[in-house]
């Protein structure tokens, strides 16, 4: 069975750091783009951060220059580094998989396909 699990959600004050972690179990995801979405209250859940097999990066440009996405294929987990922290950063963040290998970006997966986490919160307060 397959689990992707995160964990480093907290609660910061804006302009700090956070690092979330997901932990995948049950399969190798070494070929497979992984990455990160987020849900704010009221809004529908949207694209953070991907990271192909071949380590290629992609963001969504209210993140691009803060955060920073990388995996450990070793450890089979994929990481987000969350800097200069802002309030409008405040979601639940979900990890996700694409189940098919060697594609380039998973901004485009939906909730019904994929893999995904139960998720973590983020609360970034001003």
């Amino acid at each position: 069975q397959v689990q992707l699990v995160e964990s480093g959600g907290g609660l910061v004050q804006a302009g700090e750091s956070l690092r979330l972690s997901c932990a995948a179990s049950g399969r190798s995801f070494s070929n497979h783009a992984m990455g990160w979405f987020r849900q704010a209250p009221g809004k529908e859940r949207e694209f953070v951060a991907a990271i192909s097999w071949a380590a290629v990066d992609t963001y969504a440009d209210s993140v691009k220059g803060r955060f920073t996405i990388s995996r450990d294929k070793a450890k089979n987990t994929v990481y987000l580094q969350m800097n200069t922290l802002k309030p409008e950063d405040t979601a639940v963040y979900y990890c996700a998989a694409d189940q098919r290998p060697f594609t380039g970006t998973i901004a485009t997966m939906t909730p019904s396909s994929g893999y995904w986490g139960q998720g973590t919160q983020v609360t970034v307060s001003s």
